[in-house]
């Protein structure tokens, strides 16, 4: 895991290195440039496999490839048994090398066999070719832009700023402020003049122009899955037990971000089943390592049941009280490092793996990408009404699915009722479920989307949040907490044959019997505390901002929205975000979704003066120095 950079020209030999240095948070140990006549290639190194000098990068092969790569491939012990009997010989154990062998023999090809995440740019010293790719979901970042003539690519965008004549917000501004989990699937950016490279593409620049080309599309990567629900059981452990295996492999320590939700659960209990009973030459002998981030006396704390997960496990656990006012103070760098909006308060996060780092841990395996693929978020289970059909049994094992998910007697919630009155409701009233009825009968449903045709309505929103909305965001934020300090993060319910398995699967493997995600907890019960795995009660790992912003962080948002700043702001509309914080601050029953959308409206203002500004003072001082 590092940062990359590389320069399609002939760069001023000072700005690059200034640049590469933006990334050094991505890659504290150790540095590497490359350059010839056409291109220079630069790497911030995060040591994990083989953390010799042999693994440093830009690595070059065969006095014609050189490539700059940032993120891990996990199967590369396999391919490389694929590449020996060919009589290439390797110089070292590291994942890197057998990359760029692979490319050489294979071309893009290569990117099929991968199990992995990337960003990468490879020279074809020969042809004068660059090749770039990014994995099939987009764990890792690429940025891209043009400086006159020249094509410059990086791990992050403050990283291509040097080069640019000057660092605005971008035309899209606006729609991305509005769209904040939208905007992370497209090329949209931020600052003007940078593109994001688009997940699951690789592309050629040749003569200075780029081609893009699409090798990975979930919808044409579906499986056969058995017809039995037992079988696909037993299926889905397989594929997870051994995505869990493959990311074991480190010559670092690793661990857990445990939280005592399901998916974070079942990674942690994975590995302790993995580590205790498996060996693999290059599983990492030191990853009895979870770190919990606590919220003491909120609503947002779940440490009683992490606490039954490191009791049934037996690894060791650190427990992390998340401090607001140390956070509050180390925002702005904070969001100098994220360089993104941010719905909600990056601080929790960004605590959390500074202190997984603080203790010499390098890797965690964490457990994001379930609630998108199989139906991890509250109202959303609605989407399956129509999946349903005429079926009033299956309806009302979603109405549960979802009473079993929600704190009913919780003051923020509405007194609703959620039976068969909610859901002739929620299908547009009685007129409308006669029709739908009707059409029910008639076998006439119609789909909107393409996803919906594909897959039904319920599984077709999923493969929305999943590759377009809620996980493409989230997983560009997990990088940057990350990243920020230098950890790698492992996801194992993302590894693309079990994301394959998991859309092939007919919905209601997913919803059934009160339960979301029934098919994980079958497969992984045998191996977890039941009290987590038949858990049905979801927090997540939000931010108590509203409790932060009426107590420890009120004199910190009420001093930002009437300083001379913020009125002057070109990027949000001072008023009236204004009003909105006074709002959450004085109302006793402000909600969370108020407090969240009180601070997305203040993040434009946080960003300008974290990222804007500090780029501009930047500049200021490198001109004065000469």
């Amino acid at each position: 895991m590092c940062g990359i950079l590389g320069y399609h020209g002939r760069p001023d030999p000072q700005t690059f290195e200034r640049a590469l240095e933006r990334l050094t948070p991505r890659g504290p140990d150790g540095s590497g440039t490359w350059r010839d006549e056409r291109i220079t290639l630069g790497h911030r190194r995060l040591a994990i496999l083989d953390t010799s000098e042999r693994g440093d990068q830009p690595l070059e092969i065969l006095d014609r490839y050189v490539i700059a790569y940032n993120g891990e491939i996990y199967n590369f012990e396999e391919i490389r048994a694929e590449l020996e009997p060919e009589g290439i010989v390797f110089r070292s154990d590291s994942d890197t090398e057998v990359l760029l062998h692979a490319f050489a023999k294979w071309g893009p090809a290569c990117l099929d066999r991968l199990n992995g995440m990337w960003a990468l740019g490879i020279w074809d010293r020969r042809e004068h070719k660059l090749f770039l790719s990014r994995d099939r979901f987009g764990k890792k970042p690429l940025f891209y832009a043009r400086a006159g003539d020249a094509f410059v690519f990086a791990s992050e965008m403050k990283a291509l700023f040097p080069f640019l004549p000057d660092v605005r917000p971008s035309d899209e501004f606006d729609w991305c402020k509005t769209h904040l989990n939208d905007y992370e699937s497209t090329d949209r950016c931020l600052i003007a003049g940078i593109r994001r490279f688009p997940a699951g593409h690789y592309g050629w620049l040749r003569e200075g122009e780029l081609t893009l080309t699409r090798y990975w599309d979930t919808m044409d990567s579906l499986v056969d899955v058995p017809s039995r629900y037992e079988d696909q059981v037993e299926r889905f452990r397989e594929l997870f037990l051994d995505a869990c295996k493959l990311r074991m492999r480190s010559d670092v320590p690793i661990g857990t971000a445990l939280s005592g939700g399901l998916d974070s659960s079942a990674v942690a209990c994975s590995m302790a089943r993995i580590g205790n009973h498996e060996r693999d030459r290059r599983m990492s002998s030191d990853w009895q390592h979870a770190f919990v981030a606590t919220f003491p006396g909120t609503h947002f704390d779940e440490r009683r049941h992490a606490e039954k997960v490191v009791e049934h496990t037996g690894i060791r656990a650190e427990y992390l009280p998340i401090d607001p006012v140390a956070g509050i103070e180390s925002l702005p760098d904070y969001l100098w490092g994220f360089e993104e909006l941010h719905l909600t308060s990056p601080i929790p996060m960004v605590e959390t793996y500074k202190a997984v780092r603080r203790h010499g841990v390098v890797v965690t395996l964490d457990g994001h990408g379930a609630d998108e693929c199989l139906a991890g978020y509250g109202q959303e289970v609605f989407k399956a009404f129509r999946d349903a059909g005429l079926s009033l049994g299956r309806v009302r094992d979603i109405l549960a699915v979802y009473r079993g998910m929600i704190d009913i007697d919780s003051p923020q919630m509405p007194k609703t009722r959620y039976d068969l009155g909610y859901y002739v409701r929620y299908m547009g009233g009685k007129k409308a479920w006669a029709k739908f009825a009707l059409d029910c009968l008639l076998g006439r449903q119609e789909r909107e989307s393409i996803p919906d045709r594909r897959f039904g309505q319920f599984s077709g929103h999923l493969y929305t949040l999943f590759h377009q909305t809620v996980l493409p965001t989230l997983l560009r934020n997990y990088d940057r907490y990350a990243m920020m300090n230098g950890v790698e993060i492992r996801m194992p319910f993302m590894d693309h044959r079990l994301v394959s398995f998991v859309f092939s699967l007919p919905w209601t493997s997913k919803l059934r019997e009160g339960y979301t995600k029934r098919i994980v907890r079958d497969a992984l019960d045998p191996i977890m505390p039941p009290e987590v795995t038949w858990r049905t009660s979801k927090i997540g790992f939000n931010t108590p901002i509203v409790d932060w912003m009426k107590g420890p962080w009120k004199s910190f948002v009420l001093d930002v929205v009437h300083s001379t700043a913020f009125a002057q702001s070109g990027l949000v509309d001072a008023t009236e975000v204004r009003q909105m914080v006074t709002d959450v601050i004085e109302k006793p029953d402000a909600s969370y979704m108020e407090g969240e959308r009180a601070w997305a409206a203040l993040m434009p203002h946080l960003w300008e003066t974290s990222v804007l500004r500090r780029e501009f003072e930047s500049r200021a001082r490198t001109a004065a120095a000469g």
